[in-house]
């Protein structure tokens, strides 16, 4: 004889345990949620009110609440070559940092050895030091009398003969400050890189060249892309470097933004300037994530 047992109720959870499983997955979501909400929703909603604000009659620095679509492109017509300059910056910069960064993560991950510990410390131990400390450092370090310039002076390399208060100097101070975190996305992403997925390219006959395009490249992409979105978002709305290191030619829209915000106190076309910085960011993000072939980032 067979006993036949009941199977309704058997398959899945009982009922009371699966409620309360389901409750407690939102109670650890809440805290993420409320900081989202808090930190980034309601400052997001808030911005995007405050660049439609229009000027109280007879009352300058007053602003009310209003419909003025107008303050966009006022902002657009009036800073839009600051826009270019900073993506030019931010691009050259972000370029850089990916040449310096690119050997040096990939040293550290293959060669390094016992020292990779004490080399990624190095790379970090900046970050330690102010931003603002830093950026001040190299205006010392780019200043008309240091060693830099007067080497370059002496071969001639300098078409201005200086390079403090320029766009090199700015450039260069964007590529310094962001450097590590260039450095750190592409270490992650090598050191998880199978060696024998190298060695194997050699076995069949690839050279060093080939089997970094085919192999290392390829595998160390996610990184690329990480490492570049990483330092190119800051770089762009960056303006500590253009204000320290450039002069007013050499702006950014981040001066921009802070000039109308605080001394201004123009706060609708700041707030605009803000949600146009933050909408092309966010354009250029996904269609570069898009064409490099990694959307499992977004």
């Amino acid at each position: 004889m067979v006993a036949v047992v009941p199977t309704s109720g058997v398959s899945g959870a009982p009922a009371p345990v699966a409620q309360r499983s389901s409750r407690t997955g939102y109670l650890l979501l809440f805290p993420g949620i409320a900081w989202l909400a808090v930190f980034f929703a309601i400052p997001f909603v808030t911005l995007f009110l405050t660049s439609l604000q229009q000027p109280v009659p007879g009352k300058s620095g007053r602003y009310m609440f209003g419909l003025q679509f107008s303050n966009y492109s006022d902002a657009l017509a009036e800073y839009w070559p600051l826009f270019l300059r900073s993506f030019l910056y931010a691009g050259i910069a972000t370029l850089l940092a990916l040449a310096i960064a690119y050997p040096l993560a990939y040293f550290i991950a293959f060669r390094a050895g016992r020292w990779r510990s004490l080399m990624l410390v190095l790379v970090i131990a900046p970050s330690f030091a102010s931003f603002l400390l830093r950026t001040y450092a190299w205006k010392t370090i780019l200043s008309d009398e240091g060693f830099i310039t007067s080497t370059l002076n002496a071969l001639h390399l300098l078409p201005e003969g200086r390079i403090l208060n320029t766009g090199i100097a700015v450039v260069a101070g964007l590529t310094y400050n962001f450097l590590p975190f260039m450095i750190l996305p592409l270490y992650a992403a090598l050191e998880k890189i199978d060696p024998r997925l190298i060695e194997a390219a050699g076995d069949l006959y690839a050279s060093p060249i080939t089997a970094f395009r085919k192999v290392t490249w390829p595998l160390s992409l996610p990184g690329v892309v990480a490492g570049t979105l990483l330092t190119f978002i800051p770089a762009m709305g960056d303006y500590i470097n253009a204000a320290l290191l450039g002069s007013t030619g050499n702006r950014m829209i981040g001066n921009a933004i802070q000039i109308n915000f605080i001394q201004f106190r123009d706060y609708p076309t700041a707030s605009a300037l803000s949600f146009v910085l933050m909408a092309g960011i966010l354009v250029l993000v996904f269609t570069y994530i898009r064409r490099a072939g990694t959307e499992d980032l977004v």
